[in-house]
């Protein structure tokens, strides 16, 4: 097998001191919960990030193609991140939202301010990830409308509370408890192994419909809300038809709900051609919930609705005791005005663009590849055995996997069937990256198919 060239790059990580790989692992099985997965048959131990770039205990370099799972946006300790929270832990690490603090105000008009105009999205609560993000966006939904009615939808992925996993259709990722109680789920919008194709014109409309029928059906017909991602994320890439979100939406407003976007992975300019997912689809929510990329790596979560609706959660005394941190705050203050002033969104977009007419370029050279699709540096690669019967290759992929990180490349997986390969690196990825991770994926999916 030959290894393609990781591009040059000007940083010496620091000499490792810390214990050996061999004990991390035996301290792991020892006192960490079996539940914590690992990648890999023989799991990288990572010790250091530097932008696009990670290194093990051995100092070797890889090309991060996951962003620890969508969640570093600028890059791994960008230096202007790292500053402000810097100076901010040496002034106060902790306090509640029952102090005042600057921190806390400012970030919550950045976020209000990167909101479309006229939108009324301006009212902010933290958290601190994505799963209460969108807990309290199912409460305030259900305060606000007086039903208990939820529809979401398969191969969806909303976080791992018990709500969220309730909200959640992928049964890798739900335990047979009893969770979801009044949550509906419709037919997962997907234009590759879904009824309705990409060849359909009015394939969104078609899936729109099964939300119609489950409004009138399963429901009182007065619901709390539907939640969304915009291209799903764990559920493989997933993107949603042209006019389901417009057709969905109105239903949704007519049958008394809220409209919630999880921007959890696809917000914060990643999806290149704007700064919200949701704006790809020319509507606007009641509800945005977002974390991970938010912050560059910091545990923060954020629901933000219009006044109206917040006002439905000040019935009873609600606080996050970590929610809104002063250090956790300044991240993602040093976090925007950084995807700001680098032009984060636009580097996306043609970044993206590049990275995926390679991707697109492998489709037509690789039988494994059945689908490429995605928008900016959110990208699924979905690998079948068979393009006809689309017979997911999960053992293949995760071969290409392991191939890749021999290589010097690390990226994520996700679809119902464990066969769709998630490259979503951090939005400060070069050109030169993106060849490189070409290269990889070429090399070894023409090792995996001989395989």
């Amino acid at each position: 097998m030959t290894a393609p060239t990781l591009p040059p790059f000007d940083h010496t990580p620091a000499p490792y001191t810390g214990p050996s790989k061999a004990e991390v692992r035996e301290l792991r099985s020892t006192y960490l919960s079996p539940a914590i997965l690992t990648y890999y048959r023989d799991p990288v131990m990572i010790v250091e990030g530097k932008m696009q770039y990670l290194y093990d205990e051995t100092g070797r370099r890889y090309l991060d193609g996951f962003a620890g799972i969508v969640t570093v946006s600028v890059g791994h300790c960008h230096p202007r991140v790292i500053e402000k929270v810097n100076a901010q832990n040496e002034l106060l690490q902790h306090t509640t939202t029952i102090y005042l603090h600057p921190n806390i105000a400012r970030f919550a008009k950045m976020i209000a301010d990167a909101m479309p105009k006229d939108s009324g999205l301006t009212t902010c609560y933290f958290t601190n990830s994505g799963s209460e993000a969108n807990d309290l966006a199912l409460m305030i939904a259900r305060l606000h409308s007086g039903s208990n009615d939820v529809i979401a939808l398969r191969n969806a992925y909303h976080g791992m509370s018990p709500t969220a996993m309730g909200l959640t259709a992928l049964h890798t990722w739900k335990f047979p408890v009893l969770q979801g109680i009044g949550v509906h789920h419709a037919l997962n919008p997907d234009r590759y192994r879904g009824h309705w194709g990409y060849d359909d014109r009015d394939a969104g409309g078609k899936y729109a419909g099964d939300v119609e029928d489950l409004i009138r059906t399963a429901t009182p017909g007065r619901i709390a809300g539907f939640i969304a991602e915009c291209i799903q994320g764990v559920g493989g890439a997933v993107e949603l038809p042209p006019g389901y979100l417009k057709r969905v939406y109105d239903a949704v407003h007519n049958a008394g709900g809220l409209c919630i976007a999880d921007e959890v992975q696809t917000g914060f300019g990643r999806t290149g051609e704007h700064f919200w997912g949701f704006e790809n689809h020319g509507v606007t929510p009641d509800i945005v919930t977002m974390a991970k990329g938010i912050g560059n790596g910091a545990p923060i979560g954020c629901v933000i609705t219009r006044k109206e609706i917040a006002a439905s959660l000040a019935q009873r005394l609600h606080f996050n005791t970590f929610g809104g941190n002063p250090v956790s705050m300044a991240q993602g203050i040093a976090t925007l005005e950084v995807m700001h002033e680098e032009n984060i969104q636009q580097k996306a977009k043609e970044i993206g663009a590049h990275l995926r007419q390679g991707l697109d370029s492998l489709a037509k050279k690789h039988d494994l590849i059945g689908d490429v699709r995605g928008m900016g540096l959110m990208l699924g690669v979905e690998l079948v055995r068979d393009r006809s019967t689309k017979e997911p290759a999960g053992p293949e992929t995760a071969k290409v996997m392991e191939l890749c990180k021999d290589m010097g490349l690390l990226i994520g997986k996700g679809g119902l069937y464990g066969n769709v390969l998630r490259i979503k690196p951090p939005m400060c990825l070069t050109r030169d990256d993106c060849d490189f991770l070409r290269a990889v994926l070429d090399e070894a999916l023409t090792q995996a198919a001989k395989s």
